[in-house]
């Protein structure tokens, strides 16, 4: 007769309960290379400890106030995981977190990331830690650590998700906005590489009611299947802009005044978070011309006026500086020479100065707009 005490049942492992300690250690060694190519002055720790270390005095700083943020990509993931597409979604959470710093005026130092799944599958979170790196090296970030969580019954099978923590520094007194903003000062847009990572719910929900899938042709750009065409990666500005602010005298007293990264809530409520009182925009939306097809396609799918598209998405433009307008023309040279083709898309006026063409539902007057969105 067999033994059936409960002492000598065969073991239930955490393997058995869904979670394998093997392939998270595979992880690690696989994205080791990936994590090295990452590293800058003050970041020289290897993978593996128990928190990531970085020496502010040997990346040059004298007096640094630290500036962070996190933030995640959104239900852009759900494309990315609809599709097996998942090489560049770690690009678009690091530009989510650094475009955010560098506003401030901090330059990135380093970045750590957290990949939540139901089931590890090493090739995927490899390729999306390999976008990750990608992203940091286009910041100058160093990426320092993360942490991998195996999840079974918290996440369908495939199903992943992500966010993501930067960290970075200016000198004390090198923070921005500034309080001086004047009216008069010029905005400056620079050009979005299409929706960025903001809207999708809204995104998707168009690409449903159009009958389309993900492997169709992009009615916007024939070329590229819907997935490649809305998976375009957000665009990383922190190199540029750190170019501009050193070439154009500091965020102190130089000549930008404010940076505005227009995420969610679009040019309409970005804006006026880096505005003190007494001002606003005014922004000049013939002055954008043609602005990327898909923001078109989007518009006239879900019926949407200008208003709604300015609150809903960047519309072309994911960031903006606020400058001097006496030394407009050297943020606009310093900007081109770093890489860009900054376009002067307006100004500021007083509040109330003049009429918005684009007026929606709650709408602040810090923020008008005049002309028409040109698809």
């Amino acid at each position: 007769m067999s033994d059936e005490r409960p002492g000598k049942a065969t073991a239930i492992t955490y393997r058995d309960s869904g979670v394998d300690i093997d392939a998270g250690n595979s992880l690690v060694e696989a994205i080791k290379p990936l994590v090295k190519a990452t590293r800058r002055a003050g970041a020289d720790a290897d993978l593996g400890g128990f928190g990531g270390l970085f020496d502010l005095k040997r990346a040059g700083f004298r007096d640094p106030i630290l500036v962070a943020a996190n933030d995640g990509v959104g239900t852009k993931l759900k494309i990315a995981i609809d599709t097996g597409r998942h090489e560049t979604i770690g690009i678009d959470l690091v530009a989510m977190c650094v475009n955010d710093l560098v506003v401030q005026g901090a330059e990135p130092l380093f970045f750590l990331d957290y990949f939540a799944c139901g089931k590890l599958d090493v090739g995927v979170a490899k390729a999306v830690v390999a976008g990750i790196a990608d992203g940091c090296r286009q910041a100058g970030a160093a990426l320092i650590g993360g942490e991998t969580a195996e999840m079974p019954g918290m996440y369908k099978a495939g199903d992943y998700d992500l966010a993501g923590f930067a960290v970075g520094a200016a000198e004390r007194g090198e923070l921005l906005p500034r309080t001086d903003i004047a009216i008069g000062d010029l905005l400056i847009g620079l050009r979005s590489s299409g929706v960025h990572s903001n809207g999708y719910s809204l995104v998707r929900r168009l690409v449903a009611e159009a009958g389309l899938g993900w492997h169709d042709a992009a009615p916007f750009l024939r070329e590229k299947s819907m997935a490649e065409a809305l998976l375009e990666p957000t665009r990383i500005y922190v190199r540029p802009l750190l170019a501009a602010l050193r070439a154009t005298g500091g965020a102190a007293a130089g000549a930008i005044k404010a940076l505005s990264h227009i995420t969610g809530g679009g040019l309409a409520e970005n804006l006026p978070r880096v505005l003190p009182e007494g001002v606003a925009a005014r922004v000049n939306l013939d002055s954008l011309g043609d602005i990327p097809e898909v923001f078109g396609w989007l518009a006239a799918t879900g019926r949407l006026d200008d208003a709604e598209m300015l609150r809903t998405f960047n519309c072309g433009i994911g960031m903006i500086l606020v400058a001097d307008r006496a030394r407009a023309a050297d943020v606009m040279r310093a900007l081109a020479d770093a890489g860009e083709a900054p376009i002067v898309i307006g100004d500021i006026v007083p509040p109330s100065g003049v009429k918005s063409s684009a007026k929606g539902k709650g709408e602040s007057e810090a923020v008008v707009f005049t002309g028409q969105l040109a698809y």
